[in-house]
């Protein structure tokens, strides 16, 4: 059947082994600006509760704006309602498929093993286990996507099981799991931690879905529009530089993650604390993955035409690259 997606994106060489350090902070500007920055309160992002005060220190005001999906964020980046946001990664192939370039992506944030979530009591430990069993899905999400292209890279007939299509965010589908209407989940952290931390649900390690080849392991991408990028590419240069550390502060101590992800979230920490265990804070897509990424977006009929070129020239590391030394 054909697919739908909405996903990740990263990369930078740094982020494959030998991290580079980051270097120096960028200097204040002369004077005050403003940057309007999109955020979705997910584990992976938890570095944006730091951002705002190293950017008070430049002479940069944030102005935030929260959404609940990584689409809606992708729609104010396109309509310059934001100047950055996370999106995911396959959001390169739908904008290019749209024929914009009012997206640029910038680096990656994280990344994570994915296992099915299953309800207590149900037996899933194999991929033979799913066949008539009731998944909820998200159709379009990143995870989603990740979860449908190994399928297929697999073999494994995706009306081999039941979908259920779940709307909103990730506490429906936790829901759902208490109820008893689904066997088993495809979500997303910290929703994922919380069914198990709760005792409504376990992990299936044996069914990882995140190591597909079209799609890979990333979690998110940070993002500017096109006119950001002209406008305010110096803020934007040190809102990474300000993510990023961040993100390096965070990625040093699992405790000191877990407790910003509790605060940026609004879950308890025996919440976050599991869900810190599995995510890697740190960009691990390549430009290469973008294009396979675009590729796989439009064989299943995502996106209308190949973009696999044009999704590819959407991705732009080279300012975190110099940041990093």
């Amino acid at each position: 059947m054909k697919l739908w997606t909405s996903l990740i994106g990263f990369a930078l060489s740094v982020s494959t082994g030998m991290a580079l350090a980051l270097g120096p902070a960028p200097a204040p500007l002369k004077d005050k600006a403003t940057l309007t920055v999109g955020y979705v309160k997910v584990g992976h992002l938890s570095p944006m509760l730091l951002v705002e005060e190293e950017l008070k220190k430049m002479n940069i005001e944030v102005k935030r704006a929260e959404f609940v999906r990584y689409a809606d964020a992708r729609t104010a980046l396109l309509s310059n309602s934001v100047d950055v946001s996370a999106v995911g990664a396959g959001d390169l192939a739908i904008v290019a498929g749209q024929g914009s370039k009012n997206l640029i992506g910038l680096t990656g944030v994280g990344s994570s093993p994915k296992y099915l979530v299953v309800r207590k009591g149900v037996k899933i430990d194999d991929w033979g286990d799913i066949a008539g069993k009731k998944i909820a899905i998200a159709p379009g999400s990143a995870v989603w996507f990740q979860w449908a292209m190994t399928l297929i890279e697999r073999n494994i007939p995706y009306n081999s099981f039941t979908p259920v299509n779940v709307q909103g965010g990730g506490t429906a589908f936790v829901q759902a799991m208490k109820r008893g209407d689904i066997d088993a989940m495809v979500l997303w952290e910290p929703f994922e931690s919380q069914a198990v931390a709760e005792g409504d649900a376990y992990f299936s390690q044996k069914l990882e879905y995140s190591q597909s080849r079209a799609v890979g392991a990333e979690l998110g991408m940070l993002a500017a529009s096109g006119e950001a990028m002209t406008q305010k590419k110096e803020l934007v240069r040190r809102f990474l530089w300000a993510y990023l550390k961040a993100e390096e502060t965070l990625s040093k101590n699992k405790d000191v993650f877990a407790d910003a992800y509790s605060k940026y979230t609004g879950l308890p920490m025996n919440v976050t604390k599991e869900s810190a265990k599995i995510i890697k804070l740190g960009g691990v897509l390549t430009k290469e993955q973008v294009s396979r990424l675009a590729e796989a977006a439009f064989k299943q009929g995502i996106v209308q035409k190949d973009v696999t070129k044009e999704a590819a020239a959407l991705y732009d590391d080279s300012m975190v690259v110099e940041l990093k030394k």
